[in-house]
């Protein structure tokens, strides 16, 4: 297989990503949340499109668009190919979209050369992957293992709306959600292409790499309690100021989680009481994110941070706690799957670069169902969540030639 030089597939799959654009619920920017008016009205495009691709389609009752080819063997275990159509506030277009019309093309591919799949094919428009809405994880693709969390219904989202009303208004049923649970025998993998989100493949002038593990994640809530006292007759000696105390351990989870390779550590939050120009702080509350493909590195990181923030507290004679409140494992690619997606990438004349995903997809609540496989885009920039969001024609008609080569691997 080699590249065209005229990126037809390109093109169609960009067409189709300004098409979904255009369902917003902000006038002037990409907001599009899960259960919205906008995303009924981009599930209704995304319905369209499968059908046109000759996929027998449906919404169903989470809200996912869900199309299927059936093949020459209905009874064979299915391939899903998926990703999904909800975004954050003021969102780009590619993330999440891109794997979803890529489904779509592939399909269209495969029927244009007369190609007959030996089993059925799936493309899944998941709702719920950014949970920017309601405090849910991955609600649309844990469904499909048979994960939904019943609890996930009385979530509320800003204005006080629970999921199970909106989920009523968009047309949905609660009382359904169980049908969508899927038996792993049915299901023999799931690919999902996605923008990379990071610098590393346009740092190395790559259009396209694979995916080796989605990053486990671990998350707590830290509190430095020192003493509030006078900024101005405090002998700096004699002070216990618990921002300084904290910045000091920030650095140390900044130096932490970069000597070790693939993982990153951060403090995103840091919240500073009184907040008083002139009194000593007396409390810091932070935050701990921390991430890697491999779970016993991640756990080793997390170990050496948090001794070394124990030890700026004894130095600085203030006090820690730590609450931990997430360990989330890493998904690991299955190999087989992530071999086919390698030789198609060979096949172009790319070098098959392997990569660890930051961010979590819908291919980790998929994992519980059947074996996955990802494959990254180029963005420019690795800006993501974030209108100046953007890949080229050239490398959508790479990524959808990856994935149709490696599905007509599958389905042969």
């Amino acid at each position: 297989m080699t590249n065209a030089p005229d990126p037809i597939l390109g093109r169609r799959a960009m067409a189709m990503l300004d098409a979904l654009a255009r369902h917003s619920d902000e006038p002037g920017r990409l907001t599009r949340l899960y259960l919205s008016k906008a995303h009924r009205a981009a599930a209704e495009e995304t319905l369209g499109l499968m059908q046109q691709a000759g996929l027998r389609s449906h919404i169903d009752t989470l809200g996912s668009v869900v199309g299927r080819l059936e093949g020459s063997n209905p009874d064979a275990p299915a391939l899903l190919i998926g990703s999904h159509i909800d975004t954050v506030i003021d969102a780009g277009r590619y993330d999440g979209t891109l794997g979803v019309v890529l489904g779509i093309v592939a399909v269209e591919a495969l029927r244009e050369a007369g190609i007959v799949p030996s089993c059925p094919i799936e493309v899944i428009a998941f709702g719920d992957e950014e949970n920017a809405r309601f405090p849910t994880n991955l609600s649309s693709s844990y469904a499909l293992s048979g994960n939904y969390r019943s609890e996930w219904l009385d979530g509320v989202d800003q204005d006080g709306v629970t999921l199970r009303d909106a989920l009523t208004g968009f047309g949905g049923d609660p009382a359904r959600i169980g049908e969508i649970a899927r038996d792993p025998k049915r299901y023999r993998g799931y690919l999902e292409v996605h923008i990379e989100q990071g610098p590393q493949l346009e740092a190395e002038g790559l259009p396209v790499g694979l995916v080796s593990a989605i990053n486990g994640v671990s998350r707590a809530r830290m509190s430095v309690i020192g003493e509030a006292g006078h900024a101005g007759t405090v002998p700096m000696t004699m002070r216990r100021d618990a921002l300084a105390a904290a910045a000091e351990m920030i650095g140390a989870v900044e130096r932490t989680g970069a000597i070790r390779e693939d993982t990153v550590a951060t403090v995103g939050v840091a919240k500073v009481q009184p907040g008083a120009i002139n009194v000593i702080p007396a409390r810091v509350d932070l935050t701990l994110d921390a991430r890697s493909p491999d779970d016993a590195v991640r756990h080793a990181m997390v170990a050496d941070i948090l001794a070394e923030c124990e030890a700026i507290a004894e130095k600085r004679g203030v006090t820690l706690s730590v609450e931990p409140f997430m360990d989330s494992p890493a998904t690991p690619m299955d190999r087989a799957l992530i071999g086919l997606l390698e030789e198609s990438v060979r096949e172009t004349g790319l070098p098959a670069r392997h990569l660890a995903s930051g961010a979590g997809h819908d291919a980790v609540a998929m994992a519980a169902l059947c074996p996955v496989a990802m494959l990254f885009v180029r963005c420019k920039g690795g800006i993501s969540h974030n209108p100046a969001e953007s890949i080229t024609v050239e490398d959508a008609d790479v990524a959808a030639r990856v994935l149709i080569e490696t599905v007509r691997k599958i389905v042969a």
